[in-house]
C-alpha cells in the first residue's frame, strides 16, 4: 500500500519554546499518542510578528504512525484543513524512445542551465554545457576586481559565469511559484552542500558565501556523472535544417546537436539580438526599474519585533511590501538583511546595482529594491526597444554617478521634497565602488519616480523605517526580471522549432533561483520524456 505522512500545519506556539511543543500540539490534534507514532520531525517554521506583544513561530510538523496504513485513515477522519498527507513529490523521468544520436547541449549555468544539466547526467543523458564567464574561482576575482578598481569585465561579472546572477543576491530561495519541483531543487541544495535549515525555514536562503561551494559541487556531480562543463565559451549562433536544431556556433567552434537547452539568464542582451536575427519568435514583457533602498537592520529589527529584536528565534527582520494604483505597481523585491548593495554591471558605461547578503547576514544595512512595474506603454512594443530602455537607465546612472561605476544615491527625504543631494547620517551606503549624490529625477522617468514617492509615503505607514529621511536610496535597479519572453510551445520547445528548449529567467519563465531552477528541470524532464539516453 503506498502511504504519506501526515502533515500538521498552521501550529503556534510562543517564541520562547522550542519545537517539542508544536510536536505536542500536533499529536493533540490528530487525538494520537507517542506510542502510535514512528517518527515525528519539523517541516516547515515561519514567524508570526503582527502582534509585536505576541510573537509566535507557526510550525508545519510531519508525522509518520507505526501502522502507516492508517495514515490516510487518520487525516480523513479530522476534516481539518491544516491536516493532509504529504505529497509525492518524485520526478517523472519516464524516458522517451526517440533515438539520440548526439549530446545534449546546455547554454548556460546559472540556476536553470546548472539543474537541466544535473538531471540530464542523472540519467544518462551526458550534457555539455557552456556558459559564457568564468568558473567560480575566476568569477570571484573578477568581481572583486570590479567592486575595488572598478575595472569591468564584460564577459565575467555579477551576471555572467558559473552559478548565474543568483550567485551574488543572496542565494534567496522564496518563491511564489506552486511546484512539486522545488522540493527537488531544495533536496539537491542540501545534497551539495547547502544548511539543512533551508527545508525547514518558511523564508530559506543560502547566502553567497555558501552558495558559491554548493555550485561548485553540483558542477562536479555533472562531471562525475559523465557531462562536460566548458567556462568562457561563448554562444554566438544557433543552426537549424528542416524546422530543427541542427548545431549550435560556440566562440568559432560548431557543435552538432538535436537539443539544446537554452537557459542564457536575463542580461544575455548580445544573445537576445541574436535569437531575434534568426527569427525567434519572441515577445516583450513586464519587468520593473527603480532603486535599492538602505535602512540600518537594527533600527527594521525593532520595528519589526518591538522588544523581542534580537531574539535568537527570529534572526533578522524582513519584508515584503507593495501599493498598486491602476494598472502600475510599486514594491519591493530581493529584500537582504544585513547585506549590501552590490555593484551589478555587465556592459562598459552602465550602472546597475542589485542586494546580497551572506549567510551570517551580519552587516550593518539591511536593502531592498524599491521598484516600479513597466511595460511597453512605457518603452515601446518591441523586444530591442524593451532592452534599450534598460541600457538607457544604466547609461544615465553612470553619468550622474561619475562615468567611474560609482553609483547615483540620494537619501528619501530629499526624494521626497523633490531636492537632489544626499544627507548622510545613520545610514552609510554600501556600495563598494563608491557613490556620488544626484537627483534620481533626472534618471529615472516620471511615472517611477512618482510611484516610488506613493510607496514610500505608503510604505511608512507599515514600517516606520520608511519615513526615515536619511534612508540612503541607490540606483539604478533595472535587472528585475527579464525584458523579453521567448515564446514556446506545450512540449517546452520554441515554437517552430524542434529540439529547442528556452528555459528560466532570460526565456522569460522564472524569476528567482528556486524557479529558474525548476523550469530547467521542466526542460530537462522535456528532453528525457521525449529521447532514450545515448
Amino acid at each position: 500500500m503506498n502511504v504519506m505522512p501526515i502533515i500538521v500545519s498552521d501550529i503556534k506556539i510562543d517564541i520562547n519554546k522550542d519545537e517539542k511543543y508544536a510536536f505536542e500540539s500536533a499529536l493533540k490534534k490528530l487525538r494520537l499518542k507517542q506510542s502510535q507514532i514512528d517518527d515525528i520531525y519539523t517541516v516547515k517554521v515561519s514567524i508570526d510578528a503582527r502582534h509585536k506583544n505576541k510573537i509566535q513561530l507557526v510550525y508545519s510538523v510531519e508525522i509518520k504512525l507505526s501502522t502507516p496504513e492508517k495514515e490516510r485513515q487518520t487525516a480523513e477522519r479530522l476534516k481539518n484543513s491544516n491536516v493532509r498527507l504529504q505529497k509525492n513529490t518524485e520526478l517523472d523521468l519516464t524516458k522517451g524512445s526517440k533515438k539520440l544520436d548526439l549530446r545534449p547541449v546546455v547554454i548556460g549555468f546559472g540556476p536553470a542551465g546548472m539543474f537541466s544539466a544535473l538531471l540530464l547526467a542523472q540519467n544518462g543523458y551526458a550534457p555539455i554545457v557552456f556558459e559564457r564567464g568564468d568558473d567560480m574561482d575566476g568569477r570571484v576575482n573578477a568581481v572583486e576586481r570590479f567592486w575595488k578598481e572598478g575595472v569591468l569585465d564584460e564577459r565575467t561579472n555579477v551576471q555572467f559565469g558559473e552559478g548565474g546572477a543568483g550567485t551574488f543576491s543572496d542565494g534567496k530561495l522564496t518563491t511564489r511559484i506552486n511546484d512539486d519541483r522545488c522540493d527537488f531543487v531544495m533536496k539537491e541544495l542540501v545534497k551539495f552542500g547547502a544548511p539543512a535549515e533551508i527545508l525547514k525555514k518558511a523564508k530559506p536562503h543560502i547566502g553567497t558565501d555558501k552558495l558559491r561551494d554548493v555550485v561548485k559541487n553540483i558542477r562536479k556531480e555533472i562531471i562525475a556523472l559523465g557531462g562536460e562543463v566548458h567556462f568562457n565559451r561563448k554562444f554566438n549562433d544557433i543552426l537549424f535544417s528542416d524546422g530543427k536544431v541542427s548545431a549550435v556556433k560556440v566562440d568559432d567552434e560548431i557543435i552538432e546537436t538535436q537539443t539544446v537547452i537554452l537557459a542564457i539568464g536575463h542580461s544575455a542582451r548580445d544573445t537576445f539580438e541574436m535569437l531575434l536575427n534568426k527569427q525567434l519568435l519572441i515577445q516583450t514583457k513586464p519587468f520593473s526599474v527603480g532603486v535599492r533602498i538602505e535602512h540600518l537592520q537594527s533600527d527594521l529589527d525593532k520595528r519589526l519585533f518591538g522588544e523581542y529584536a534580537g531574539h535568537p528565534a527570529l534572526g533578522k527582520g524582513e519584508y515584503q511590501l507593495s501599493l498598486r494604483k491602476g494598472e502600475d505597481a510599486v514594491y519591493t523585491f530581493c529584500m537582504c538583511p544585513g547585506g549590501f548593495v552590490v555593484p551589478s554591471s555587465s556592459e562598459s558605461g552602465m550602472v546597475v546595482t542589485n542586494g546580497m547578503s551572506e549567510f551570517a547576514r551580519d552587516q550593518k544595512n539591511a536593502n531592498s529594491a524599491l521598484v516600479v512595474s513597466v511595460d511597453n506603454k512605457d518603452y515601446g512594443n518591441t523586444p530591442m526597444e524593451a532592452i534599450n530602455f534598460q541600457r538607457e537607465l544604466e547609461k544615465r546612472a553612470f553619468l550622474h554617478g561619475g562615468e567611474n561605476y560609482s553609483a547615483p544615491v540620494q537619501t528619501v527625504g530629499r526624494f521626497l521634497e523633490s531636492k537632489g543631494g544626499a544627507d548622510f547620517k545613520n545610514v552609510t551606503p554600501s556600495y563598494k565602488i563608491g557613490v556620488t549624490p544626484s537627483d534620481f529625477r533626472k534618471i529615472l522617468p516620471d511615472k517611477v519616480c512618482s510611484m516610488m514617492c506613493d510607496g514610500l509615503n505608503r510604505f511608512a505607514g507599515k514600517i516606520s523605517c520608511f519615513s526615515d529621511k536619511y534612508a540612503v536610496m541607490t540606483g539604478v535597479e533595472t535587472r528585475t526580471s527579464s525584458p523579453i519572453r521567448i515564446l514556446r510551445s506545450e512540449n517546452g520547445q520554441a515554437i517552430g522549432i524542434d529540439g529547442l528548449y528556452p528555459t528560466g529567467e532570460g526565456a522569460g519563465y522564472a524569476g528567482g533561483i528556486v524557479s529558474a531552477a525548476v523550469d530547467g528541470i521542466r526542460a530537462a524532464q522535456a528532453v528525457i520524456s521525449e529521447y532514450s539516453p545515448k
